[in-house]
C-alpha cells in the first residue's frame, strides 16, 4: 500500500479527513452534497465506483470486486457500481459489483443488493426486492407526519431538556426529527 493512502486512512480514522474527501482522494467519484457515514467502500477498485449528487450512505459496504474466482481461475471478478442522484442507502447494506442504482432510490437497512435497482424505487431485504416506488414512500410518510410527533431540530442541536421531551413524546410511538 502506498504511503499516501496509509496516511489518508489514518487521517480518516482520526476524523481529520472527512469520508467524502478521503474517498475522492483514492479515486471514487462522488457528487455534490453527499453525506457519508462510516462506510466501507472497495478501496482497491475505487475507480469503479461512482456516486451521484445529494446521496446519503451510512455504514454500508460497496464492493467493486469479487475475489471468489481468484483461487480457481487466477482472476478476480470486477464490476462498476453506479449510484444515481438523491439516493439513501441504509445502515449495513451491501452492494455487490456490477450494480446500477437509479436516481431517487431508498435502499433499506441491511439490504443486500445483487441486481440493478430502477430509478424511483424503495428496496429492502436479502436479496433486495422492490417494496414500493419512491413516490408511494414519500406519500406514506407525509401522511404519517400528520399524526406522529414531528420535531423541528436535528438531534445535534437539541438541548438536554428537548431530548428529554422528545423521548417522552416517543414513549409508545415513533416520529420524525430534522
Amino acid at each position: 500500500m502506498k504511503l499516501g493512502i496509509k496516511i489518508n486512512k489514518i487521517l480518516k480514522r482520526l476524523h481529520i479527513l472527512d469520508e467524502v474527501s478521503y474517498y475522492k482522494k483514492i479515486g471514487i467519484k462522488i457528487g455534490k452534497e453527499c453525506k457519508l457515514y462510516h462506510n466501507n467502500f472497495d478501496e482497491g477498485h475505487g475507480y469503479l465506483l461512482e456516486i451521484g449528487n445529494n446521496c446519503t450512505i451510512t455504514h454500508t459496504t460497496i464492493l467493486t470486486h469479487d475475489a471468489s474466482t481468484k483461487t480457481y481461475l487466477g482472476k478476480t471478478k470486477v464490476g462498476k457500481v453506479t449510484i444515481g442522484d438523491n439516493c439513501f442507502i441504509g445502515m449495513n447494506s451491501l452492494i455487490l459489483p456490477n450494480i446500477s442504482i437509479g436516481d431517487n432510490c431508498v435502499i433499506g437497512a441491511g439490504a443486500i443488493v445483487t441486481k440493478d435497482v430502477d430509478s424511483n424505487s424503495v428496496v429492502a431485504g436479502n436479496p433486495a426486492r422492490l417494496v414500493m416506488k419512491t413516490d408511494e414512500f414519500i406519500k406514506k410518510h407525509k401522511e404519517y407526519m400528520k399524526h406522529k410527533p414531528v420535531f423541528e431540530k436535528s438531534w445535534t442541536k437539541k438541548t438536554k431538556e428537548e431530548k428529554k421531551k422528545e423521548k417522552e413524546a416517543l414513549y409508545d410511538t415513533w416520529g420524525y426529527d430534522e
